[in-house]
């Protein structure tokens, strides 16, 4: 066992934490619906945002994003682009405050406030609360596989399994650790509900700041007066149509992995990025932990503060680790044990780069950070799929009028079961950027047409809702098995395409949603786009009635938002590198933004 005793103390009062969190939190929790699932709403903003950034520094994608920065240097700072990463400014700058005036509990129940009752209202209902689970499993299985990869490097099988009672071939130890720690994410999620979420999301951020300033403190330290072995290219954050990064005198094995990842061709990629970005951003939140936290929040100013506190919080506490590890993992890179029977396996770097150059004590705190990452994102996650199937499935058709108790009870047995039904999936699980590209590329394809219309287009309707989703879901379950060694990105575009084409047959095929519903959703939510009909029965009725004219602003407000996240992406890089003049740019330019968005954003929050 590599771990010191003081090490294993620190994980070990970390995780008992977690359990008194769930305990001293589970009476308020079980004062009702809104209580458990959105924390009674009366969370402030800065705590949900601190909260909503705590999930997205999950273990998995930290270890996937060290690896493309050790991999592709600073133009890696694109690559989350697949989220897309830039939807938080899109969030920040309107979609936050449009979700929240609807007042509601999940996304599926949102669906009531945009298309009414009916055939078509219900079946959207249906294909949301569908998508929601399948995402938050793929989410969780993602997680999961993530975990069980990390703490194998720490934690040697073979000083485990004379304590089982069963063997455990090697391809499946990350899977029996991931459940074990699943278990106590399990524990305060379900006991506690959002209230538990955020608390304990709170100490995990306050963990992983001290540990990733710590690391970039480091790795600074180790790089001064030395030269990073790297190609050409490496240090500038700008490409052309070709990737144009040649490993092959230093270590032969990146260039496979450029190969395997799909991403040699940079330009084409980029731009299929872009495209489904912008598509994706538009959409809105998926049904997950986002869009909780958004329904979570008191107002919907506040929504939109929560939505922009988030990039502000993780991206340079979270680049300062990744850059630190990926300077300590190109240093050291032979006392890195990255092969596996498969070959290289790069995922490693993270957790083989703590294993070897982190000192004793900061070790514990910073394993606990991590396994807080993996614990606090799937906790978020479970919440969120708790929700839907409690909310929208049970309250919705099974026990209306259901008791407190009885709803307390369903929490749990949700809670148990979607995690159980995860780590089967987890077990089928290759890696984890084959889980990722799924998620973000196939499943979110067949999402995005559907849920950038229903905020834009008044003519679409419940029904066009549905078979737009269900026409997008089904090959996003399917191409993956047709093309195994395709990029899911590639494929996105013909997901989109066939799902646009069921969202339009799907729409006209039945009537409009019925007017009153229409003129609530938009006198209520107040959207841009093509709504001339609908305003002009609100005017009618209202004649005081201001429309939404701040599309332009808003655009704006979004490009220079997504100017400031890179430059908060930057700043660490160029910080721990020692690039001063580039980081003085930097700055510079951030600050400009700043500046410009507290005049268009921050000072028109009271008037939305």
């Amino acid at each position: 066992m590599k771990l010191a005793t003081v090490d294993l103390f620190i994980i070990l009062v970390y995780l008992l934490s977690t359990i008194a969190v769930g305990i001293l939190l589970k009476k308020k929790a079980r004062a009702g619906k809104d209580a458990y699932m959105l924390g009674g709403k009366s969370l402030p903003w800065y705590m949900l945002g601190l909260s909503n950034a705590s999930d997205m520094f999950d273990i998995s994608g930290t270890m996937w994003m060290v690896t493309l920065a050790f991999v592709y240097g600073l133009k890696s700072i694109w690559i989350p682009w697949l989220w897309p990463s830039f939807n938080q400014v899109f969030m920040m700058v309107y979609l936050s405050a449009w979700l929240r005036r609807s007042n509601v509990t999940t996304g599926a129940e949102w669906i009531n406030t945009r298309f009414g009752a009916g055939r078509g209202a219900a079946l959207s209902h249906t294909i949301v609360v569908v998508f929601a689970l399948i995402s938050c499993l793929g989410f969780l299985a993602y997680g999961f596989i993530g975990l069980g990869k990390f703490v194998e490097i720490f934690v040697p099988w073979q000083a485990v399994q004379p304590y089982v009672p069963f063997e455990v071939s090697a391809e499946y130890v990350p899977h029996c650790y991931g459940i074990l720690f699943t278990l106590f994410a399990v524990f305060y999620a379900v006991m506690g509900g959002m209230n538990s979420v955020v608390w304990a999301d709170a100490i995990k951020y306050l963990i992983m700041t001290v540990a990733a300033l710590t690391i970039a403190v480091i790795a600074y330290r180790n790089l001064a007066g030395r030269a990073l072995p790297v190609p050409e290219g490496w240090y500038n954050p700008f490409f052309g149509m070709r990737l144009q990064l040649d490993w092959s005198r230093i270590i032969r094995e990146v260039n496979d992995k450029i190969r395997s990842d799909g991403f040699s061709l940079f330009g084409v990629f980029f731009m299929m990025m872009v495209f489904k970005g912008i598509l994706a951003s538009l959409a809105g939140p998926a049904p997950n932990y986002d869009m909780q936290k958004v329904l979570s929040t008191r107002s919907p100013k506040e929504a939109s503060m929560m939505s922009g506190i988030v990039s502000v919080v993780l991206i340079p506490v979270r680049y300062s680790m990744i850059i630190g590890f990926a300077v300590l993992a190109l240093l050291y890179y032979d006392q890195l044990n990255l092969a596996t029977p498969q070959g290289v396996d790069f995922e490693k770097i993270l957790p083989s780069a703590i294993s070897n150059f982190v000192p004793v004590g900061l070790t514990g705190l910073l394993l606990a950070g991590l396994l807080a990452a993996f614990m606090g994102t799937f906790a978020g996650t479970l919440n969120a799929a708790q929700a839907y199937i409690v909310n929208d499935i049970y309250l919705k058709y099974v026990r209306p009028q259901a008791s407190n108790r009885s709803i307390a009870f369903m929490n749990y047995g949700s809670g148990i079961l979607v995690t159980l039904v995860s780590i089967v999936l987890g077990l089928f699980a290759r890696d984890v950027n084959s889980v990722l590209q799924w998620i973000v590329s196939a499943l979110y394809g067949g999402y995005v047409a559907a849920n950038v219309l229903k905020w834009h287009w008044w003519r679409f309707n419940g029904n066009g809702f549905f078979w737009g989703m269900l026409a997008g879901i089904v090959p996003a379950l399917i191409f993956p098995h047709l093309f195994p060694h395709t990029l899911g990105l590639y494929y996105f575009p013909w997901i989109f395409l066939v799902s646009l084409a069921g969202c339009i047959a799907g729409t006209y095929a039945a009537p409009a949603t019925d007017m009153a519903t229409l003129r609530h959703f938009y006198r209520t939510v107040r959207p841009w786009g093509w709504w001339k009909p609908v305003h002009a029965q609100v005017v009618a009725e209202d004649p005081g009635f201001r429309p939404n004219k701040r599309f332009g602003a808003d655009m704006f407000n979004v490009l220079l938002g997504i100017i400031a996240q890179l430059c908060l992406t930057l700043l660490p890089i160029y910080l721990v590198l020692s690039m001063q003049w580039p980081l003085a740019l930097t700055v510079a330019i951030l600050v400009a933004a700043c500046i410009i968005l507290r005049k268009t954003w921050w000072k028109h929050l009271n008037s939305e």
